[in-house]
């Protein structure tokens, strides 16, 4: 079958960087004779004229360009089409393209969009809420939320906000329900891990797939918060290994599991975040594995 591309991207969201390899993208899928044409982004996320524009014109393939925000928005309302994606990550962590081992040199990440496999991708519901990276509520939601604030993006801000933030941190309560199994915790936060990293390759879930079927979930439990950068650098590290909860409930600092589906009574309001982006939160939220949501060009 004809590939036939759309190439979705931010129209505000670059400088003349971004307009040359706009350039370089016409040239080379011109060069590889396949039909393409530009579409942009919205904040909304609302996509239907571009379900559409794939049903009756027959597109095979939606590459974003863009972030964590731009994938999670894209695949949510366009998987059930049918396309396969491509990722050429601009963002300013990019947790998805590092955990899929696509190249963060965009003029290599497009050479993979002509060279790479499609490979089927899980994804996950909180709630009615999608994501298919890293979700988390506590800690790490907070920095989300204050990074979300700042008018620059990128690594250094994001350490800036995660300095601000843990001076501020406290443990939450929780109730954790997996099968028949309940316990509660205090914890500084809990991550909901498909993807194996928050992005720029800092790991917190060390052994999780993006295609295994199940979540990995990190439970930071409360602990002296001098001892919290050292944990977590453990955790970060991949030293601490999975775990049997019943056997290391009350021994360790980080739990560290896998599950298809949990649930998690939210009993202080923790703040939460999906894929990054700053969430309303919620008291319970029902967690459950959407396997094989979407397929995405890797190498």
């Amino acid at each position: 079958m004809q590939r036939k591309i759309i190439y979705l991207y931010n129209p505000i969201s670059g400088t003349s960087k971004k307009d040359s390899f706009l350039k370089l993208i016409e040239k080379e899928t011109k060069y590889q004779e396949i039909p393409y044409c530009l579409y942009t982004t919205n904040a909304a996320g609302n996509y239907d004229e571009l379900k559409d524009i794939i049903e009756y014109e027959h597109y095979t393939d939606v590459v974003m360009m863009g972030g964590d925000g731009t994938i999670n928005k894209a695949t949510q309302e366009l998987r059930s089409t049918g396309v396969q994606f491509g990722i050429l990550p601009v963002g300013s962590g990019n947790g998805l393209a590092r955990a899929a081992g696509i190249p963060v040199k965009l003029k290599s990440a497009l050479a993979l969009i002509f060279s790479g496999t499609a490979k089927p991708i899980d994804a996950f519901m909180l709630n009615n809420q999608y994501a298919c990276m890293l979700s988390g509520i506590g800690f790490d939601a907070q920095v989300a939320h204050g990074f979300a604030n700042k008018a620059t993006r990128g690594l250094l801000t994001y350490t800036q906000q995660s300095i601000i933030n843990y001076f501020k941190a406290h443990p939450y309560q929780f109730e954790i329900e997996i099968d028949a199994f309940n316990f509660f915790t205090e914890a500084f936060f809990i991550s909901i891990a498909n993807s194996n990293q928050f992005g720029n390759n800092f790991t917190i879930a060390p052994e999780a797939s993006l295609s295994d079927g199940l979540l990995d979930i990190v439970i930071v439990q409360k602990m002296n918060k001098a001892k919290l950068p050292f944990a977590l650098l453990k955790q970060i590290r991949g030293n601490n290994k999975l775990q049997e909860l019943v056997d290391d409930l009350g021994s360790k600092n980080i739990l560290y599991f896998q599950t298809s589906s949990l649930k998690i009574k939210n009993l202080k309001l923790a703040p939460l975040h999906l894929d990054g982006d700053p969430a309303e939160t919620m008291e319970e939220i029902n967690i459950r594995i959407i396997p094989n949501a979407f397929q995405l060009i890797c190498p």
